[in-house]
């Protein structure tokens, strides 16, 4: 104010000390009026920008982050243009506005009702409306197949193949001509024949084949098969004129011969020797009788293999003569002679050295195990567990079935005799097991809890005192064979993975130690009197089918897997 006030000054008065002249200057109306009033201010300050302005001042939408924003930006911040340098790297396409692989897409609200409408018209009768457009009129015609102007939700006229059909008859009082739902369509041919000459020819062939297939049982050729045994050493005989059968002395420092076990075992180390031989995985091994200097393998490949256990380790002999897969074999007592079963439904009677199949027995049954009777004076007998349910009996020299057991309501998976040889046990997937007496048809004692699982390995101990069973719920299961065979509950076996898989189990001559195969390929050793889970040993890269502990050597093991190999360990 005072500022005005001074230019007001100016105006009213004013003189010159150098001139004696004075110059009266007139002060203008409107200034005269803005002093009057005081409405004038004159600001002498620079202008500064505050610290609200700052923060009031529009904000820059990153547009990297189209998802995210941390404030509320206006209309005029929000779609404003796009500032800053240009990548030179990119191109036209690349700096392009997109939201997909092919470029930008906005989301459209449309009626589901409408968009069936239009997808189900488009199929049926190719062509629907665009609707991209609004206006609607714009159609999308499939040119093979546009009948336009129709619709899948109007009336028409039916056309061939829309629909076929039914048979009714839906009146419930009608019971013996009621179809309901089930009624079958009208055109709908149940019986379809081959034309005449088809017929003819067909009958002819089938006629031949029947009289081939009774020429055949006539004779006897149909249950002769291409039996063939291959020697696979140069000197199957030693300088005694002994064969392969016998054990040498000089094989190893324990006695083969000898039927006292082991005085202390050991659990095996490493893997000493690999077998090689058969091309499709194992289904079971077993050793020599007696003397366990050989042992016999059976494969999926339908092949059967003897094998040396010292020495060279080589393969002796292979037995062919079975189309399918050797489930189980078993010796006689002096392993002069050796059953097979398959999958091909023949028992085979094979002779050990020279490799003949000697006889063939069959009952039209899968044999699942069979088993010679360990009497001395009942090596003509065997039994076979078969998918009938059934235990058959057999008489080598009648070849014929003396004897039924027939009690068990699943497939017979293993057979194992006890108590001197008078009983024997079998386990069955109807998830028992069952003692018998020798030819009696009766079960003596039947085994069976809800919590059982079936066992389709079974391995008693070397004395004979113990019988392990591979349960399927992963566990081994122990029974007191020679009394009353109960269930010992404290010897549970736990820790590997069996379940769905037939792994074979065993215990070491000392009674000492428990092993048995695994799924994954592993051999489990468990120390019996604490039944704690001493060595997982990694001894093949599929399933480890079986094991065996060495009758008269310490730490000597045999795995088979489904792999193909065998391996010795030690």
């Amino acid at each position: 104010m005072n500022a005005l006030s001074g230019l007001v000054g100016d105006y009213g008065s004013g003189s010159d000390s150098s001139d004696n002249e004075t110059s009266v200057k007139e002060v203008p109306e409107d200034v005269q009026n803005l002093v009057k009033h005081k409405c004038l201010q004159v600001v002498s300050a620079p202008d500064v920008i505050t610290k609200e302005e700052v923060f009031q001042s529009p904000f820059m939408v990153d547009t990297s982050k189209p998802l995210e924003l941390t404030y509320n930006p206006t209309y005029e911040e929000l779609f404003a243009p796009e500032q800053g340098p240009k990548n030179p790297f990119k191109t036209n396409q690349a700096l392009a506005k997109a939201n997909t692989l092919t470029g930008y897409v906005e989301k459209a609200h449309i009626n589901d009702f409408q968009f069936d409408n239009q997808r189900k018209t488009f199929h049926s009768y190719g062509y629907a409306e665009d609707p991209s457009l609004d206006s609607g009129g714009v159609v999308i015609t499939n040119c093979h197949k546009a009948e336009i102007g129709k619709s899948v939700f109007e009336k028409m006229k039916k056309r061939a193949g829309d629909k076929r059909e039914r048979q009714i008859a839906s009146d419930p009082s009608d019971i013996d001509g009621y179809l309901g739902p089930w009624g079958k369509y009208v055109d709908e041919e149940t019986v379809s024949k081959p034309p005449e000459e088809d017929q003819a020819y067909l009958k002819e062939y089938n006629e031949k084949r029947a009289k081939r297939k009774r020429r055949k049982i006539e004779d006897g050729s149909e249950e002769v098969g291409d039996e063939k045994s291959t020697l696979h050493i140069d000197d199957p005989y030693d300088y005694q004129g002994r064969s392969f059968l016998v054990a040498s002395k000089d094989l190893t420092e324990a006695d083969l011969n000898s039927s006292d076990p082991p005085a202390k075992c050991f659990i095996p180390k490493a893997c000493i020797h690999t077998y090689t031989g058969h091309t499709k995985g194992l289904s079971v091994i077993k050793w020599f009788p007696k003397t366990a200097h050989l042992f016999m393998s059976a494969g999926l490949d339908g092949k059967v293999k003897l094998w040396e256990v010292y020495n060279k380790r080589r393969c002796v002999r292979t037995y062919s003569g079975h189309k399918q897969a050797v489930k189980d074999f078993d010796f006689n007592n002096d392993g002069t002679k050796f059953l097979t079963v398959s999958f091909d439904r023949m028992i085979k009677l094979w002779d050990t050295e020279t490799g003949k199949c000697v006889s063939r027995f069959t009952n039209k049954k899968n044999p699942y195990c069979v088993k010679f009777n360990p009497d001395e004076g009942k090596q003509n007998l065997f039994l076979v567990g078969c998918s009938d349910k059934k235990i058959h009996c057999f008489d080598m020299d009648s070849g014929e079935v003396i004897q039924e057991y027939d009690r068990h309501l699943g497939n017979v998976n293993t057979i194992t005799f006890i108590d001197e040889n008078r009983r024997f046990v079998s386990t069955s997937d109807d998830k028992s097991m069952r003692v018998w007496e020798w030819d009696i048809p009766v079960d003596w004692k039947y085994i069976a809890d809800p919590s059982m699982h079936s066992m389709p390995r079974v391995a008693l101990s070397f004395t004979g005192k113990w019988l392990a069973g591979q349960s399927m719920d992963n566990q081994i299961k122990i029974f007191n064979a020679p009394a009353k065979l109960r269930e010992n509950r404290k010897k549970v076996f736990k820790g590997h993975m069996v379940a769905g898989y037939a792994c074979g189990l065993g215990f070491s001559p000392d009674g000492s130690y428990v092993i048995s195969g695994d799924a994954d390929g592993k051999l489990i050793v468990w120390d019996w009197k604490s039944t704690k889970l001493y060595e997982r040993i990694k001894a093949h890269d599929k399933v480890c089918i079986d094991v065996l502990w060495h009758p008269h050597e310490a730490s000597k093991v045999m795995t088979a897997g489904w792999d193909g190999l065998i391996k010795l360990w030690d």
